[in-house]
This record gives C-alpha cells, structure tokens and sequence, in this order.
C-alpha cells in the first residue's frame, strides 16, 4: 500500500514535479522541516548582499532490493555563486574513510556485537551558520503576498559550501556533551566506556552507524539521538555507503552486488558479454561505432572491468566475508 502511494517518475523540471501530487507533498514536507527547524526568515531583499540562487533536486529512494521507499524533494542553494571570505570561510569537514567502515565492522565482530544505523532526515538544516547568507525564494513556493523579499538563513541549507562543516560541529558537539570520546587519528568515531563495556559511533555525514559489548547503549544512544534530531532508526545495518552487510552469529558478511548492478546498469552493460579478465595487453582494438579511433588505455581501464564485473557479481555476491566470530 505504501508502494501505490509513490511516484515511480524522478522528475529533471521542477514544473514536472509540481503537476505530480506525490511529488508535491514531498516538496511541502521539506519545507514544513524549514520552518519546524526554524532555518531561515523572510525579509526584504538588502541591498549589496549576494543573493544565492535556490533549486529542487528530486531523487527516488530505493533499498538494497531496488524496491521504492520514498519520493525525496530537496531544496538546494547554488553554492557555486557564494564568495570565500564574503560568504563563507571554513568549509572542511572530516568524512570517514572506507576504510575505517571496514575497521569498525571487524572490531564488531571480533567483540560479537550487533552493529546498528540510522540517518538524519534533514542533518544539515541543524547546521548553525556563522555567515550572513541570503537565498532566492523556491520555485513554485514564493510567497505571493512577498514576491520581491528573500530569505535569510539561520542554519545551513543544503549546496552551501560551509554546510557540511556546520553539521559536523553541531553534531560532535553534541556526541562530546553527552560524554563521548572524539577519536585522535579518525575524528569522525566517537567512543565512550561505560563499567568495562564500549560503545563505538561512526559518522559519515548524515548516516551513523553504532554498536556496543551491551545493548542497553545502543538503545540509550538511540533514544539520545531521537531526543535531539529528527533521526531516523532503521535497525541493522545491511547498507551502507554501498556496501551490503549481512550480519550473524558466525560473523558478519560484506558484498558490494548491489554497487556492481547500479554501474553496469548506469552504462547499459547489464547484458554485455562476461570476460574472465579486465583485457588481455596484447589485445587490439579498432574504431567505435562512430568511427572514432578508441583509446586503448581508456577501454582496459574502464569498459574492459565493466565486462569483467558481469563475470564475477555473481561471486562476489556471495563470497565476501570480513571475518568469523569466535
């Protein structure tokens, strides 16, 4: 029933968008999130102040399965027009390597514990701006009493180049208050020891993931973060920054099938002849189909491994293990 209720159609026009009832409803609800999260004011356009230009970015959301779970309507501000040291100044924000995801996973199992995830709804809108930023109302949402007037913002939107770095202050601020630990070397894991049992808490922007020796924290740590922003719980972790992880007794099982079909499929090579390897060196190649001269490097890199991908999705779908519990 929730299915029926989505549109299948990812609209590229905002008038699209605006003639699909669905589509309109997930426009209305990232806007009612603006004023619950009192993110910006509307006032009078000033005068000699950068007007930073505002667009929707319209995305279906699908699950690891490809099945549709929700219709997503993004406001966005055209960052590119902001000026470094006018508009801005501090854009850096520490981001978690694969790596550390991988890290965090065996550690997991090596402690036997259940790893859990959530995301923020709307993570950069709690981002407290520092800078004076002004913005262009929606398009197909300005305020017809108010046509010429702009926004002001209080808190990051998402496109502005500083509000990745807004998030992340508010966000580790938040963790280091409440008792947490920021790590040393990765400064996006959080630690914290609680009468001989640990709780670990990596951040990759808007996604946590968690776990702990004792659930009790987990569940403390959920509810915490629920009290303070809108997060959204969705259990075990399964996907997460294209990695599928299956989770059981005997240890925790890590593919990347899910990643291999959205690229063959991105370049329509879901039905492409398997190749055993990339490309052999010796081999020769002629013209494109336009008649164009094909760069051999270019082709071994790049095409060569996606046929190469049709091959092994099968394996690697079922073959990854990150490491047995013991």
């Amino acid at each position: 029933m929730h299915d029926s209720f989505l549109s299948k159609f990812e609209p590229k026009r905002v008038s699209e968008a605006l003639a699909d009832p669905e589509w309109v409803v997930s426009m209305q609800e990232e806007l009612n999130q603006f004023d619950a999260l009192q993110v910006w004011r509307l006032v009078p356009k000033p005068k000699d102040k950068t007007i930073i230009g505002t667009k929707w970015v319209f995305k279906i959301k699908k699950d690891e399965d490809g099945t549709i779970i929700r219709n997503k309507a993004r406001l966005v501000a055209k960052g590119y027009r902001q000026e470094e040291g006018i508009d801005y100044d501090g854009t850096y924000a520490p981001v978690a390597r694969l790596e550390a995801i991988r890290m965090f996973l065996a550690y997991a199992t090596h402690k036997n514990f259940t790893v859990f995830q959530m995301d923020m709804k709307t993570a950069f809108l709690n981002g407290i701006l520092k800078e004076e930023v002004y913005v262009s109302q929606p398009e197909g949402f300005v305020n017809q009493e108010k046509p010429n007037h702009v926004y002001i913002l209080d808190k990051a939107l998402y496109g502005l180049k500083q509000a990745p770095r807004a998030w992340y202050d508010v966000l580790s601020n938040f963790l280091v208050k409440s008792g947490f630990s920021k790590g040393t070397v990765d400064t996006t894991l959080f630690i914290k020891k609680e009468k001989g049992d640990i709780i670990l808490i990596q951040i990759y922007v808007d996604d946590i993931i968690f776990g702990s020796t004792n659930t009790k924290y987990c569940k403390n740590f959920a509810n915490l973060m629920v009290s303070r922003f809108q997060m959204n719980l969705m259990g075990e972790m399964n996907f997460f920054l294209g990695l599928q992880v299956k989770q059981f007794s005997s240890g925790i099982f890590i593919n990347q099938s899910k990643y291999i079909r959205d690229i063959l499929r991105k370049f329509q090579m879901e039905n492409s002849k398997p190749i055993g390897t990339p490309m052999a060196p010796g081999t020769k190649i002629g013209t494109d189909p336009s008649g164009k001269a094909v760069d051999v490097r270019t082709y071994r890199g790049m095409i060569g491994s996606l046929m190469y991908l049709t091959s092994s999705r099968q394996d690697i779908m079922f073959s990854t293990c990150l490491c047995a519990r013991y």
